[in-house]
């Protein structure tokens, strides 16, 4: 059957699920299709979901590794809901995701490990394509494995089946590439790139590859080719970015227009340790890493490297950020700037390490012993992960005090595509760094503005005094245990995190700025779901908007004239109500309904559209 017989269906966008056991390379080849479909000119969103466990046993449930990619013609702001067309290389695959297709969606199997040894593993009781659990559906049913291993036979490099298999991610990249249109070359430059110093794996794979894009183009069964055209009105520098690597970026960038250096003292952790990595890549711009033994070691060291004038940095997940609180404390009453970034998962202990969950929010705001106030701020998409680093770094060094930047799994782990900043046009950040021989000097004397003290580093002439973790005395940094002073100063570190409220900006309303009949209250990572349920809604007719919170601890100076512009109030968090309680001790003029998911998954478009929809529709 020729090519020019085939069906080509135009859509806006698609959703592709890719999934199989965490050895099978479904990260890869979401990666791989996402970058393809961003060099065509979609837009695009990520969410890479990753087994618990380091190597669950092969065929089972607990060990299927899972890509989604969300294209389109126009913005994409979440991954999308459910799938149009999903990927499955074994039952496991197939069983974990079918809650996570559309009806009729199109479904391509491994035909090869469909068998009673894989559904028994998978522990399915009946064959799922006999049982007409799949009626509906347009299942394709390639034999990938053994067409994947024939092709790298035939070869005659020598290629073992155990390699032969582990190409077979390319063999459904090569069929997707035809189902939607795509240019193969672009396949084979991945590949060359990826493999270029084991020239074997280029050829094997490349083979494979065209094999895949050849089934799909001969196979009766794929009657039809998807075409997503190019986004419109989106001119600039673009790239695919995870939330990790633009938080390393944006510290990078905070620390080079405060013209400090940057010092990351950090434990590797699920799902952080891609910032230390990333940033471990660039010490040619005055970044220097450290893996230290312990969370513990991490902080402190960060300390260090403030205390001498550098910009520290912590990175972690919520476990590691309970092992840390002491020294954040320590940060607190030294006054000494720190990073402290927490890329939150699904807890408590060790929870669910590789799910997403708004888990930390209250420990973030509260959890250190003593009155030890600072400020909490959350990124919201992958891509502005760079520009609330940079704003961490700027509160951080021109207020004088440790700072918490929130993101989490979701975030860090999925992809956007993102303009590329021009960081010459980026604001400048200025530290309140002491001049040497100042006759003026006093270690805890502050400005009158922002209650912050001067930052005098070890080495400059004439600025010498006490630092460490007893109370100061106000003004001269002695030592103190005056009950009075302690008070005193006391009040002072608290009130100088409230007035970071005078430095950042007001909170925005989505939807209708003069208020209405409900407006959604969310936070972080939750923003793109959220904010393309209530734009849906809104079309549909019904009076809703949302504000979404990046500034948490102080919270904007406005919030409560846009809370009180609405009836009613519905806060939505991948928790089981952190926000809202915070909230209710903030302004507790309101009433908080809540909706609340915890289940190592972001909100889905629809679910939060109905609940909306029930919400409004209460008397």
């Amino acid at each position: 059957m020729g090519n020019n017989q085939k069906n080509v269906i135009e859509l806006e966008e698609v959703v592709v699920k890719f999934a199989g056991d965490s050895g099978d390379g479904m990260q890869l080849t979401g990666t791989q299709f996402s970058d393809a479909s961003a060099s065509f000119g979609n837009d695009l969103s990520t969410f890479p979901d990753y087994p618990s466990e380091i190597r669950a046993p092969q065929g089972t449930v607990a060990g299927v590794s899972g890509f989604q990619v969300h294209i389109g013609n126009k913005e994409v702001q979440t991954p999308g809901d459910l799938a149009d067309v999903l990927i499955a290389l074994n039952p496991a695959a197939l069983k974990t995701n079918m809650k996570c297709v559309k009806s009729g969606a199109t479904i391509i199997i491994d035909i090869d490990n469909f068998d009673n040894k894989h559904y028994k593993k998978a522990g399915y009781v009946e064959d799922p394509l006999h049982d007409n659990s799949l009626k509906g559906y347009t299942l394709i049913k390639a034999p990938i494995t053994s067409l994947s291993r024939a092709t790298v036979n035939s070869l005659e490099l020598g290629i073992d089946n155990k390699t032969a298999d582990k190409t077979r991610n390319q063999f459904v990249m090569g069929l997707l590439f035809w189902l939607f249109n795509r240019d193969v070359k672009q396949g084979e430059e991945f590949i060359v790139k990826k493999f270029e110093k084991k020239p074997d794996l280029v050829t094997i794979n490349k083979a494979v590859l065209f094999a895949g894009y050849n089934y799909a183009e001969t196979v009766e069964a794929i009657a039809t080719q998807f075409n997503i055209k190019p986004a419109k009105n989106r001119t600039g520098t673009f790239r695919q970015i995870t939330g990790n690597i633009a938080t390393a970026w944006g510290l990078i960038a905070g620390t080079k227009k405060a013209d400090v250096k940057l010092f990351l003292g950090s434990y590797p952790i699920t799902p952080a340790t891609e910032i230390l990595h990333e940033l471990s890549n660039h010490k040619n711009l005055d970044v220097k890493t450290f893996q230290a033994e312990d969370e513990i070691a991490g902080i402190c060291s960060a300390i260090g490297a403030s205390f001498g004038g550098s910009l520290g940095v912590t990175t972690t997940s919520g476990p590691g950020l309970a092992l840390k609180t002491e020294a954040a404390g320590l940060a607190v009453m030294t006054e000494l700037p720190l990073v402290i970034v927490d890329v939150q998962r699904g807890g408590p202990s060790t929870g669910l390490p590789t799910k997403t969950e708004q888990s930390d929010l209250l420990q973030a705001i509260h959890g250190r012993h003593g009155e030890s106030p600072l400020p909490v701020i959350a990124a919201s998409t992958p891509g502005n992960c760079f520009s609330f680093a940079f704003e961490a770094v700027r509160i951080a060094l021109e207020h004088m005090t440790p700072i918490i930047l929130l993101t989490d799994g979701y975030l860090a782990n999925g992809t956007e595509l993102w303009e590329i900043p021009d960081v010459d046009n980026m604001s400048e950040i200025k530290p309140p760094l002491a001049k040497d021989n100042d006759p003026d000097f006093q270690p805890y004397r502050r400005d009158p503005e922002k209650l912050n003290r001067l930052w005098a580093v070890p080495g400059q002439e004439g600025l010498q005094h006490r630092i460490g973790g007893l109370e100061k005395s106000d003004i001269y940094g002695a030592v103190s245990h005056d009950a009075y002073n302690h008070e005193l100063m006391s009040n002072y570190r608290a009130e100088k995190v409230q007035r970071i409220e005078n430095y950042i900006p007001k909170q925005e309303i989505i939807g209708n700025p003069d208020g209405g009949e409900l407006l959604i209250i969310g936070w972080g990572g939750t923003f793109g779901t959220l904010n393309v349920a209530v734009e849906e809604l809104r079309q549909e007719g019904y009076d809703i908007s949302l504000t979404h919170f990046n500034y948490i601890c102080p919270l904007p100076k406005n919030t409560k004239e846009v809370f009180s512009k609405f009836k009613r109030h519905l806060v939505c968090e991948l928790n089981l109500g952190q926000f809202a309680d915070y909230l209710r001790s903030q302004h507790p003029e309101f009433n908080y309904l809540q909706y609340n998911k915890i289940q190592g998954l972001p909100f889905f478009i629809k679910e939060l559209k109905n609940k909306f929809k029930e919400t409004l529709e209460e008397k």
